[in-house]
Formats: structure tokens, sequence, C-alpha cells
């Protein structure tokens, strides 16, 4: 049980690692998930993402701390736990986030992770259907691709955003991000190109690559400051691994800092309250939790345009023989076929808010039924929260979930750039294009008018919007978890390859980033490796 590399976690960046580390057969990797292969049906069809977003046979269906500026309420908080980690339960929407996130981030004095240093990875994973310019790739593993069909629901609210001043965006992944458009998504062939899909399937055959899955690890171990190994549990039995490289933990900015925590790296009075022995002091870990904030509106449409519809009844049928025979349809769709990114306030450099637009409605978000009459719900979403939390371990006992606080609508810019967002989402579909189609306001509800209204209600509906990062933060001061280049600050041998390690939270759905980060960190870890043996 010998390794070069050990990697914890096959997820968005996990996978991405095991392929790239193990391109060289001379080196030995072992990939550890907690989860199972990723077999389920539902993962591979586009709009199964329904079906999995609460099944805890593929989600670690996390439960949050109470929000004490949202009416003590506790958020259901989906994380991938299966080969492919949240990037085969997801919504499937590639963003990448503004140029600015990124050069911010070397702003703060991580050199190397500034736009032009990052684009290139970005398109090194890309087989973007729409070929090869100077912001997009062909030929990597990971299928970016344009929607099979549009519908007239998503039509009618791009033209309706140009009647409000929100231009057509046909790239938000683009130098600029502000408008409104269609998405691309990680889709080939109108089934799900997950990372397990698009980067662990080409290697699996790999001899010198392992993957162990229902691989529960349960602590990393040490001499002195050195990471050695991990422990980990299957099938109630303990198994040990040592790593004579590195280990790296891609757990996501949940299950990262939980893991270090457990292996004796973080604030030594919580560690010893938990009875666990201190390795090492670092008290960063876990703290600074950033998540993008949503609420989310919801219409009745007169139309049968919507998702709703198309899998109830007989067209249901039709919809499920669309993508038998063609592999197109309702079911080959993203959630969110079409989104927008809009400045709340005429000052701001870039956009504060996106509109992530969903052509359906559910009963209730944890139970993702779709409702049967035609209905539109658009998430205002605020992209650079000032509020912030943390995660913690609340046991010694790796089964134990961590504690999980956002502190949502902690401070006053963030509950002003929500009321904003959520009057924005209002003009846009009451936009002239959508007046043949729009119903009745459904939530919060057309009595909801003056800002202590709309602040009302958002402390009734705002929910984490599933994108947590910066728990294991990058940076020098204090309180960050690695370096530049992802090291762990006072340990050899570990690093931190996911989106905990993220210094502020992108300005979009996390996934595309999180992709980024494995590549880039394959490099680091090869370069710095390569290296050594060359002192040696």
């Amino acid at each position: 049980m010998e390794y070069d590399y050990i990697i914890v976690g096959a997820g968005s960046a996990g996978c991405v690692l095991a392929n790239r580390l193990s391109a060289n057969p001379a080196t030995k990797v072992l990939l550890l998930e907690a989860g199972p292969k990723d077999r389920n049906f539902w993962i591979h069809i586009p709009l199964g993402f329904g079906k999995n977003i609460n099944n805890p046979g593929v989600n670690w269906c996390y439960q949050a701390e109470p929000e004490p500026f949202c009416r003590d309420q506790s958020y259901f908080l989906p994380r991938g736990r299966v080969l492919g980690g949240s990037s085969s339960i997801n919504g499937m929407v590639y963003v990448r986030g503004q140029v600015e996130d990124y050069n911010h981030w070397a702003q703060l004095g991580n050199r190397g992770w500034s736009y032009d240093d990052v684009l290139p990875y970005f398109k090194r994973s890309e087989d973007n259907s729409r070929g090869e310019n100077e912001v997009h790739g062909t030929g990597g593993p990971l299928s970016v691709s344009d929607l099979t069909e549009t519908n007239a629901i998503s039509d009618a609210l791009i033209e309706a955003g140009g009647q409000i001043g929100i231009p057509r965006n046909d790239d938000i992944n683009g130098i600029v991000q502000e408008g409104i458009g269609y998405h691309q998504a990680t889709i080939r062939n109108g089934r799900r190109c997950s990372t397990a899909v698009a980067f662990l399937d080409p290697a699996r055959s790999r001899q010198n690559l392992r993957i162990e899955t229902g691989a529960l690890v349960k602590r990393v171990t040490f001499e002195g400051k050195r990471a050695t190994g991990v422990v980990y549990d299957i099938g109630g039995v303990e198994h040990q691994a040592t790593a004579g490289r590195e280990i790296v933990l891609c757990g996501g900015a949940f299950n990262s800092p939980q893991l270090l925590e457990l292996s004796g790296v973080g604030q030594p009075d919580r560690l010893r309250d938990l009875g666990i022995a201190v390795n090492h002091e670092l008290n960063g870990v876990g703290h600074d939790l950033q998540d993008h904030q949503v609420v989310r509106l919801r219409w009745r449409i007169n139309a049968n345009i919507t998702f709703n519809e198309q899998v109830h009844g007989w067209r249901a049928v039709r919809s499920a023989l669309k993508y038998m025979f063609n592999r197109n349809g309702v079911l080959s769709m993203p959630t969110l076929p079409i989104g927008g990114f809009v400045r709340t306030r005429e000052e701001l450099a870039t956009p504060d808010i996106q509109l992530q637009v969903f052509p359906g409605t559910y009963e209730s978000l944890e139970a993702r039924q779709l409702m049967k009459e035609p209905g539109l719900t658009i998430g205002a979403v605020l992209l650079r929260p000032e509020s912030r939390g943390w995660v913690h371990a609340k046991s010694s006992d790796p089964r134990e979930a961590p504690g999980i606080f956002h502190n949502l609508l902690e401070t006053e810019t963030d509950r002003r750039a929500l009321i904003e967002g959520m009057k924005i989402t209002r003009r846009l579909v009451e936009a002239p294009a959508m007046d043949a189609l729009r119903g009745l306001e459904l939530t919060p509800g057309k009595h909801v008018e003056t800002d202590e209204e709309f602040l009302d209600a958002a402390r009734d509906l705002a929910q984490s919007n599933w994108h947590p990062t910066s728990t294991c933060r990058m940076g020098s001061d204090p309180l960050a978890v690695v370096d530049a280049r992802l090291r762990v600050h006072g340990i050899e041998g570990l690093r931190v390859a996911d989106a905990s390690i993220m210094p502020t939270v992108v300005s979009g759905n996390t996934n595309a980033a999180c992709i980024m980060i494995g590549e880039k960190a394959s490099d680091l870890i090869l370069e710095d490796n390569a290296e050594g043996q060359a002192a040696a």
C-alpha cells in the first residue's frame, strides 16, 4: 500500500488530478472516494439532476446550522458522494466567473493565479463545441457544449433583458461576463460529462492508478511535520496507505477542512475539545466559508413551454422517446438553459448579481418534484457576498457530518444587493417581451413592493446556492491555510486542491473553477516533485 501520490476525494478536482498524475506509468497513484461508483442511472441523464439532489446513495445530504438572519432556518446542502463528486449531481452549467475574480486572487499575493495564468488551464480541459479561440480550447477531456435546442420562454427572457437594459451575451465565459444569454454545459451527446466521465474513464485501465470507492478517509498520518499517509475505512475494515511524495486533499469546502481537523491540523483548543491530538496549529482551517446566497422568485406561465409539463402525462412519454432515440429534448437539458449577470449599481465595474433561469417550478426545493402547471423560477444570486461563515468537525468521528454555518444576509451590503437583485428579476419578467407568457407571481408575490418587504421575503426565501468555497483559503496571512502552490502551511507533503482554496468565491457557478484548480494543481505538484528529484 505504498504510492507516490494519494488523492482524497474523486470530485471535480480529484478526478482531474488522478488523470494527470497517473499519466506517467512510473508514478503510482491512489484515488480514494467515500461514495460509490457512478453507476446510478439518473446521474448520466441531464435532467435527472432532480433525482439525486437529495439521494443519500450519492449525496452527503448535509444540513446547515440555523441562520440567525434568516429566521433561524437550517438549509439543505447537497454535496456529491460518488465518483465525480458534485460534478455528478450538479446542474452541468459551465461558468468560469469574471476575469477580475482571478486578477483579484493574484492582487492578494497569490502569484500565478491571475486570469492570464489560469486561462491556459481552462482551455486545456475543454473540448468546446464552438471550436478553439483566444478563450476556449478543443481536444481536452471535458465536453463543453451548446444546448441541443432553444425554447420560447428562454428566447422571450433574452429579449426582455434587452428591453430593460441587460444586453445579450452569447459567451458569458468570454472577457465580458455582463449580459444575458444561453449557457454552455458539461454535456456530451445528450449525457452528463462529469469529471469521472471526462477525466477518470480514460485513465481507469492504467495499471499505476488504483481507485478505491466506499473508502472513508479517517485521518492523515504524520511523522513530525511531514504527512506520510492516510488511514481509511472500507466496509468496516481499516486500511492504511503511505505516500512517498504527496497527499492531496480534494474533499471540497466541507470535507477538506473537516479531514484536516480530524488529522490534528487546526485550532488547538477546538481540537482538544474534540479529543483530537494536535499535530499542527493552523487557525484558519474551516474559517472564512463563502457561498453565493440566492433568493428564488417563481411565476406561473401561460403556455405549455416549460420543463414542468414536459415530464407529466403524455408529454412525459414524448420526452422519453425523444431522449431515447435522439438524445435531445427536455431530458438532455441542463438545469439553467440561460442566465444573466447584472450590476445592481451603475458605479460597479462588473456584475454583482447572477440571474439563474430555470424554465420550471418545483413543489419544494428539497423534494425536487416538478409541478404539473407551466412555471418559471429565476434565482437572484449574490455573486460577491461579504458574509462569512465556518465549517468545523463536530466530533472525532469521521462519519459525523461537520458543522456548517453560512451567516447568510449578515451584512447590510449583502442585504441591499439581494433586494436590488430581486427587483431586477421582477422587472425582467414584467418586460413587454414576457406579456403573452407571464402568469401569476407565486413567490414572493405582487404584494411585496417596498425594500422592507423584499428584505422580509428574502429572510424567508434566501438559501445557500450550493457553491461553498474558501475554508482552506490560499494566501500568506495568518488565517490562510495553503500557499500559492497549494501546500498546507507548515506541513510537508500535504496539499489541498478544491473549492476550499479559493481566496474569494468566483462570480458564478464553481464547478469550472474547481476543474481548473485540479489542472493547475497537477502542474504545481509535478513541477515541485521534478525539482525535488533533480535536487536529490
